[in-house]
């Protein structure tokens, strides 16, 4: 695992699209227990080298119900883009994660994981790559839908402050979808 670690640390495929020096972010472990697949970091996240250390990372850990100290330890979860660096700024918001990473590296990197109990889903780019002929083409409908993919994943909405407008017009995530995720996550950690 440290292996493959560090291999994902020093990569530089992409570099030659990147608008900062390769960084990539990642934490797992060979103990992790829960997979959280996102789409890649942020400028802040890029900079501090932390994944999920900004607003994202604080509605994340709410909708989960832990702890900054449980969020990081890898033992309990393991944090993956599907980019692992910053893509850079697009028309509307951040750019799609580098399409190279996850084919290159998330299969070595889960299969070194030994109790891997939860795949969680964020976002459209993670869930049309893992969940294949299953995804719908509606992440609303996916994620609406979660029971389907259990027990190995669980899709969700990217908890970026940019999705407020779609959490007000889908108030059911907070009422269903956020308590039913805390009681898996209880009940798996």
């Amino acid at each position: 695992m440290e292996e493959i670690l560090e291999e994902i640390r020093k990569c530089e495929v992409c570099a030659n699209y990147l608008p900062n020096a390769p960084h990539p972010i990642v934490q797992a472990s060979i103990h992790s227990q829960i997979v959280i697949i996102g789409q890649a970091p942020g400028q802040k996240v890029q900079n501090s080298g932390i994944p999920w250390d900004d607003q994202s990372g604080d509605e994340l850990r709410r909708w989960l119900g832990v702890t900054k100290e449980q969020f990081y330890n890898d033992k309990l979860f393991a944090l993956v883009p599907m980019g692992f660096c910053y893509p850079g700024k697009g028309i509307s918001g951040d750019l799609p994660p580098r399409p190279e990473c996850a084919p290159l590296w998330h299969t070595r990197l889960i299969n070194k994981m030994e109790n891997v109990k939860l795949i969680i889903l964020i976002g459209n780019y993670a869930q049309k790559y893992y969940l294949k002929e299953k995804f719908k083409p509606i992440l609303t409908e996916n994620v609406k839908n979660y029971k389907e993919f259990l027990p190995d994943f669980l899709p969700i909405v990217h908890p970026s402050p940019r999705n407020k407008i779609w959490q007000k017009k889908n108030p059911w995530f907070e009422s269903e979808i956020v308590p039913a995720l805390q009681l898996i996550i209880g009940t798996t950690i």
